[in-house]
């Protein structure tokens, strides 16, 4: 396997992992919301260190605002910037990394 799909499957599993992250809110009432304050700004910061470029940087933004809004947080954004990264943005079969 070539490095960029491991990079590309390596992105898949941290973005399920990070987004099943984010949702543990909603298991313990009340907490839940607290630890939203911790977790929204490390979730913006990996999602930069995952995809480079403008692409990070916006999935970064998008990311802390999802996680530190009340409620949003069923939204998977690590799983929907891989989907939009490596699916919808494809080109020739490489992913499209703007810079």
């Amino acid at each position: 396997m070539t490095e960029e799909k491991d990079n590309k499957y390596r992105n898949l599993f941290l973005g399920l992992l990070f987004d099943a992250i984010g949702m543990l809110s909603f298991v313990i009432p009340g907490i839940g919301e607290f630890s939203d304050v911790i977790w929204a700004p490390v979730a913006g910061w990996l999602m930069t260190r995952l995809y480079k470029g403008r692409i990070g940087q916006a999935a970064g933004v998008v990311t802390f605002v999802e996680e530190i809004v009340p409620g949003l947080d069923v939204i998977p954004t690590f799983t929907l910037t891989w989907i939009y990264t490596y699916v919808l943005s494809k080109k020739k079969g490489q992913p499209k990394q703007i810079d």
